[in-house]
């Protein structure tokens, strides 16, 4: 199962990934395939990395002012994904505003590779609403900020599950056709599971808005463009953080 974790890791971040092991070989289908059921894991992997800064300041007692935390962990965050879903979001806003609800005309402003203003406006949005909820979370226990990263590349797994990916050419077209139905259900129910062992109630509260989130988003692209996109998928993971990020704050 190493190599479908690499195949993620490098999917989902701009982490180094030594060609060593990835090996010499195409990735099959199948490790396409099961690569998508890693993603939860990947999520752990950028959950961690982003912890390690307030946790080592508390663990030795330093005195950081909370925004300057706050400002280093979202720096981190998107330097390990490489804006890659700020940019899915960023060209989800433009196609929205932009595609007058034309289906081939929404798809079309998808690709183009440069942002309008819905595009750089809801960026600016959704990194002020991360950072005014990170100033809370980084004076609190570890634990809630390593679990957004996860929650938000589990709601993917769903969304592939439940919804068509409309570009029969596109790059993640693969990887959900080939994705292990049982095995994507199985996470989900083994990642909302931890996430109620870990945090009992609190956690009901965060599940209820963060699935509510995932239904509007997912009915936005249903009624569309009739389905999904690597850009949609993007944007379903930025505001899933966002949405997470700003519920632990209140809640915890």
């Amino acid at each position: 199962m190493l190599k479908p974790f690499l195949i993620a890791l490098q999917f989902l971040t701009r982490l180094p990934v030594p060609q060593s092991l990835l090996g010499s070989e195409i990735a099959s289908d199948r490790q396409l395939g099961l690569s998508v059921l890693m993603y939860p894991l990947v999520g752990l992997v950028i959950g961690g990395m982003l912890i390690l800064f307030p946790w080592l300041v508390q663990e030795f007692n330093y005195q950081v002012d909370a925004q300057i935390m706050a400002a280093i962990v979202l720096f981190v965050w998107v330097l390990i994904t490489g804006a890659l879903h700020l940019d899915g979001l960023s060209d989800s806003a433009d196609a929205w505003v932009g595609g007058f609800g034309d289906k081939t005309r929404t798809l079309e402003i998808m690709k183009d590779p440069y942002s309008g203003p819905a595009g750089v406006s809801i960026i600016v949005i959704v990194l002020i609403a991360k950072f005014a909820a990170l100033i809370t979370i980084v004076a609190m226990p570890v634990m809630p900020l390593l679990l957004i990263p996860v929650l938000a590349r589990t709601a993917v797994i769903a969304l592939f599950l439940t919804t068509p990916y409309v570009r029969k050419e596109g790059i993640g077209a693969k990887h959900i056709a080939a994705m292990p139905k049982l095995g994507g259900m199985l996470v989900l129910l083994l990642v909302i599971a931890a996430c109620g062992w870990l945090f009992q109630l609190a956690a009901l509260w965060l599940i209820l808005a963060l699935v509510a989130v995932f239904i509007l988003l997912r009915l936005l692209m249903q009624r569309r463009i009739g389905g999904t996109t690597g850009d949609t998928a993007g944007a379903l993971i930025e505001v899933i953080e966002m949405v997470g990020l700003l519920v632990i704050a209140v809640i915890f």
